[in-house]
């Protein structure tokens, strides 16, 4: 038994017909049926019951599909991982970031540098908790920084830092003058919010509903390039992440302080727990944590 015929008899118990796992394989119908065959006098069981409209896995069959799923899926992680430390294991990372950890993230990259200045950086959106999960468990990326709490046993969560949500209003709004303004104020402004699955859209509706007002959703965003963009043209107010809006940005708007409300938000550190990192990315991360 070997890794090819495991891919093998997955493809034909996922199509439950050989024509298709043949296609799906790229060979000959008849040489993936020889390939099974063979895998079954091998084992000593028939794995598949065959009659003239279908396929079926026998009990052997079920079984066999079930483990094969797991070790070849273990194989293809173990040459990523050789992959990395054997080529490139000194040399890339891909890390999944997210808008507002663009003012501390190249400081501890530039500071990270000067020891491994070979490094190779991939810095990638990855927004939403199903893409964290799915970009991590796929390995796409060693680690994600992200405001997403991820409650998933096969992932590492470590917390950096809290930052404060505040309102973001256009220049020579109305509201502006105020020192602080509260939930009341604004529940009647068109509000731009980011899209479904985002951790900060959930904060921001239940500040709303704590304070039992209702919320004019005008536009839904993904990017808070996007949302400080509609603000500036006067389409609308938001909440972001108080970090988000320093340096030139901050000329452009005008960022109050909400009263009443806990509009905070925590930041992490995530990454998979069982993955081998190389030294040198293990080093990034203990930079990371140090920095906070």
């Amino acid at each position: 038994m070997d890794i090819k015929q495991l891919h093998y008899f997955i493809a034909v118990s996922e199509q439950m017909n050989f024509s298709k796992a043949a296609e799906r394989l790229h060979i000959s119908q008849p040489s993936l049926s020889n390939a099974i065959k063979k895998l079954e006098q091998e084992i000593g069981s028939p794995l598949l019951e065959r009659n003239t409209r279908n396929l079926q896995l026998t009990e052997a069959g079920e079984l066999l599909f079930e483990r094969a799923k797991v070790i070849v899926k273990n194989m293809e992680v173990l040459k990523i991982e050789m992959n990395e430390v054997i080529v490139h294991g000194t040399r890339d990372i891909t890390i999944g970031v997210m808008e507002s950890i663009k003012h501390w993230l190249p400081k501890v990259i530039a500071n990270y540098k000067k020891d491994y200045p070979q490094m190779k950086f991939h810095l990638v959106d990855i927004l939403g908790s199903k893409r964290v999960k799915k970009s991590l468990k796929s390995y796409k990326t060693h680690v994600i920084i992200t405001n997403q709490l991820m409650d998933d046993p096969e992932l590492e969560v470590q917390t950096l830092y809290e930052e404060r949500l505040v309102a973001v209003l256009p220049l020579h709004h109305p509201l502006a003058q105020k020192d602080t303004i509260t939930i009341s104020d604004i529940c009647e402004e068109p509000f731009i919010i980011s899209t479904e699955g985002f951790q900060t859209r959930r904060d921001i509706l239940t500040s709303f509903e704590q304070a039992g007002k209702s919320i004019n959703i005008q536009f839904e965003i993904e990017r808070f390039e996007t949302a400080v963009s509609l603000v500036r043209e006067h389409l609308g107010v938001t909440i972001l992440p108080e970090n988000y809006l320093q340096g030139p940005t901050a000329k452009t708007i005008v960022k109050k302080e909400i009263e009443g409300v806990n509009l905070n938000r925590h930041v992490y550190l995530v990454y998979l727990k069982n993955r081998h990192l190389p030294l040198a990315i293990r080093q990034l991360l203990k930079d990371i944590l140090q920095f906070f």
